[in-house]
């Protein structure tokens, strides 16, 4: 039965969208670090480039591309290796920052969650988080075969049900790295104080990042 503009099953797909948006990954982590280093603002920056991603793999659920990538294997495997290298050397650019942080403990500089030294390429919040989001083959998929199930095919303007769909997702998504950002600013504080602590937590973040590129990598399809 159809529900609202097509959702045939909109608390559903409320509930799911919550649960799943509240399971760590990498673009929520990378909000984290991102406000803990940098602030509120930037950290709303690296926010954007989140909302631009989800926004672009939405367009891409509504134009069908798992049909594509399901006929086209090889499409699949390019975009899940990139995905996993990218993923890999942010995590060994965090553990690289974890590393001189220790190293400079003593140092009086105020330490950070990263590593300021990164790469000038990587020290865009909002670039850094929209490729995270674009290279992430498993959430491709994911948002492609999550909003399919709740759109009516015989709703005559399915565009309005993507669209109400999208709106939840990213009003969730928006609350829930909203409590990131402000989290982070808390722990920004706490490093501030303890450089260990500093240290310790760069090089946990740094190691789930690895460990989202080896998964990524091992995905199928």
């Amino acid at each position: 039965m159809t529900g609202v503009l097509g959702i045939t099953d909109i608390w559903t797909y409320v509930l799911g969208t919550v649960a799943i948006i509240l399971l760590p990954g990498p673009n929520s982590l990378f909000v984290l670090s991102t406000a803990a280093k940098r602030g509120v603002a930037t950290g709303y920056r690296a926010a954007g480039g989140v909302f631009l991603g989800d926004s672009v793999l939405m367009i891409l659920s509504a134009a069908g591309v798992a049909s594509l990538l399901k006929a086209y294997p090889p499409l699949f495997l390019v975009i899940k290796y990139a995905g996993a290298a990218y993923l890999g050397y942010v995590g060994l650019t965090m553990l690289r920052g974890a590393w001189r942080r220790w190293r400079d403990r003593h140092d009086p500089a105020t330490p950070r969650l990263i590593d300021a030294a990164e790469p000038e390429a990587l020290r865009s919040p909002f670039r850094k988080a929209l490729v995270i989001s674009l290279l992430n083959p498993k959430a491709i998929l994911f948002f492609i075969s999550f909003f399919i199930q709740f759109v009516d095919p015989g709703y005559a303007w399915p565009a309005l049900s993507f669209l109400l769909l999208g709106l939840i997702a990213q009003v969730t998504s928006a609350l829930y790295l909203t409590a990131l950002i402000f989290a982070g600013t808390f722990l920004a504080a706490q490093f501030r104080q303890r450089r260990r602590l500093a240290a310790g937590a760069t090089t946990g973040v740094g190691m789930l990042f690895l460990g989202f590129g080896i998964k990524l990598a091992t995905a199928s399809i």
